[in-house]
C-alpha cells in the first residue's frame, strides 16, 4: 500500500490541460528569447538561457506541486499567468540592466535578475496558498479587522514612508520595504465581498427616493463600506497615488453591481466619481497638472508631457506587427526615451516591439485571467466566496485596463503597475497571492465515487 492510498494522504491527479498549455507557454517564451538573441547578437541563440530555464523550472515545479496535492483546481490560470510573467521577464532582459540595481549579499543584481527573483517568489506564494488554503472562513469572519489593519498600514506609510518621485508609497520596516497599497487592494476586496454579501438583499430592495423615481439604498446600509472606501481613497489621494484610488473605486463599483444588480446605482457612482475628480483637480495642484498633461502633453514636451509623447511615438513606430524584440526603443541623448518604461510604460515598449498584435495578445491574456476568475466565482458555493473571487479577478483586470488606457492616453496616466509584467516586488508578490487564492477557491472537492473514470483522470478543474 502506497502513502497516497492511505487515509489523509492526497492522491496525485494528472492535470493534462495545464501541462499542455504550459508547454505552449514554454515554446512561446523560447521563441521570444531566440528572437531577442537574434536581434541583439546577430546570431540565433538564447540571450539568457539560465534565467529562462530557471523560470520554466519554477513553473514546472508549481505544476508538479499541484499534481501531487491532488486538488481539483483551475488548470488555465497558471499557464496564463506564466505567459504574462515570462513576457515581463523578456522585457526586463531586453531593457538596460542598470535601470534597477540592488545588492543582495555579495551579488549585485540587475533588472532581469531581480525580476526573475520576484517572479519565482510570487509563484511560490501562489502554489503554497493554492495547496494550503481550504476555507475562506478566516477572511470573512474578520473583515473589519482586515480592513482596519490595511488602512492603518497605509496610514503608517504616510507618516513613516519614503518619498519616491514626489509620492510617499513605500514603507521601510528594517531590511524589508514595500508598498502597502498593493496589499490593501486584496484586503478591501475581502471586506467589500463579505459586507456586500451579507447586505445584498437590503441594498437591492430597501430603497430611499431621492428625486422623482430615482431611488438609492438607505445610508445606514452603505455607511460602513462607504466610510472604509472614503478613508482608503482619502489616504491614497493625499499620498498622490491616484492609480490606487481609481482601482479601489472601480473594483468597489463592480462588486456593488454584482451584489445588487442595480445599474442605476453604478451610474450614480460613476457620476459621483467624476464630480469628485473635478473637485480634486480644483483643490490639489498635482491632480490638476496630471489632467493638463493628459489633455495636452505637447504643451510641455520636454517636461511633464515627455514620457506620454514618447509612449505615443513608440506605439506609432510599432504599427501592426512591431519592430521585433530588441529592435525598438532607440535612445535619445544616450538615454531611454521613456525613463519609467520598466514600471509605468511596459505596454508602450511591448507595443513598439510586438506591435498592435502583441498588445492585443497581452490584453487577451488578462482577459483569460479575468474570465477564469469570474468562472470560479460563478461556481462558488455562497455569495461571499463568489464576490471574493470576482473581486480578486477584477483587481488584476481593472488594474491592467487602467495602466493600458494611461499608456494609450485614453485616461490620465496613473502610477500603478501592469500586473506580472511591470517591475516591482510588492506588485508581483501580491498578484501571486491573488492567483493562489483564486486557485484555492476553485477547488471542486474530491471526485464523487460514481463519477466516470475519464472524468476522474481529467480532474474537472480546467473545464
Amino acid at each position: 500500500m502506497t502513502a497516497a492510498s492511505l487515509p489523509g494522504f492526497p492522491r496525485p491527479r494528472i492535470r493534462r490541460r495545464e501541462l499542455g498549455l504550459l508547454l505552449v507557454v514554454a515554446g512561446a517564451l523560447a521563441l521570444g528569447n531566440l528572437s531577442l538573441g537574434l536581434t541583439r547578437n546577430g546570431s540565433l541563440g538564447l540571450v539568457d538561457p539560465a534565467g529562462l530555464l530557471l523560470y520554466l523550472a519554477a513553473l514546472a515545479a508549481v505544476h508538479l506541486a499541484l499534481v501531487t496535492a491532488g486538488r481539483r483546481v483551475d488548470e488555465v490560470l497558471l499557464p496564463a499567468v506564466g505567459l504574462l510573467g515570462g513576457i515581463g521577464l523578456l522585457l526586463a532582459e531586453r531593457l538596460p540592466q542598470d535601470l534597477v540595481v540592488q545588492q543582495v549579499g555579495p551579488a549585485v543584481l540587475g533588472l532581469a535578475s531581480l525580476q526573475l527573483v520576484w517572479l519565482v517568489l510570487a509563484l511560490v506564494i501562489a502554489v503554497v496558498v493554492a495547496i494550503t488554503v481550504r476555507s475562506d472562513r478566516w477572511l470573512r469572519l474578520y473583515k473589519y479587522t482586515w480592513a482596519a489593519s490595511g488602512v492603518g498600514l497605509l496610514a503608517l506609510t504616510f507618516v513613516l514612508g519614503t518619498d519616491v518621485n514626489g509620492t510617499r508609497l513605500t514603507l521601510d520596516l528594517g531590511p524589508v520595504s514595500g508598498q502597502p497599497s498593493e496589499l490593501l487592494k486584496v484586503i478591501l476586496v475581502v471586506f467589500f465581498a463579505a459586507y456586500l454579501a451579507e447586505n445584498r438583499v437590503l441594498l437591492a430592495d430597501a430603497r430611499v427616493r431621492v428625486v422623482g423615481r430615482l431611488t438609492v439604498p438607505p445610508a445606514p446600509y452603505l455607511l460602513p463600506a462607504g466610510l472604509m472606501l472614503a478613508l482608503a481613497l482619502g489616504i491614497v489621494v493625499i499620498q498622490r497615488d491616484l492609480g490606487a484610488a481609481m482601482l479601489f473605486y472601480a473594483v468597489f463599483l463592480c462588486l456593488f453591481y454584482l451584489a445588487t444588480g442595480s445599474k442605476v446605482d453604478v451610474v450614480l457612482g460613476i457620476g459621483l466619481f467624476l464630480v469628485g475628480f473635478v473637485l480634486l483637480a480644483l483643490v490639489f495642484p498635482h491632480v490638476r497638472d496630471r489632467v493638463a498633461t493628459w489633455l495636452d502633453p505637447w504643451a510641455d514636451p520636454l517636461g511633464t508631457g515627455y514620457q506620454t509623447i514618447q509612449a505615443l511615438h513608440a506605439f506609432a513606430r510599432g504599427g501592426l506587427l512591431g519592430t521585433g524584440l530588441g529592435a525598438g526603443l532607440p535612445t535619445v541623448g544616450g538615454q531611454l526615451p521613456i525613463p519609467a518604461v520598466h514600471t509605468d510604460f511596459p505596454l508602450a515598449a511591448l507595443g513598439e516591439e510586438l506591435g498592435m498584435a502583441g498588445v492585443l495578445a497581452v490584453l487577451g491574456c488578462y482577459l483569460v485571467v479575468v474570465a477564469r476568475g469570474l468562472r470560479i466565482a460563478a461556481a462558488a458555493a455562497d455569495d461571499v466566496r463568489a464576490l471574493l473571487c470576482a473581486g480578486l479577478a477584477l483587481v488584476i483586470g481593472v488594474q491592467a485596463a487602467i495602466i493600458a488606457a494611461g499608456n494609450l492616453k485614453l485616461i490620465p496616466l496613473t502610477g500603478i503597475t501592469l500586473p506580472f509584467i511591470s517591475y516591482g516586488g510588492s506588485s508581483l508578490l501580491v498578484n501571486g497571492l491573488i492567483v493562489g487564492l483564486l486557485l484555492a477557491f476553485s477547488d471542486r472537492g474530491p471526485v464523487p465515487p460514481g463519477e466516470p473514470r475519464r472524468a476522474r483522470q481529467r480532474g474537472g478543474g480546467g473545464r
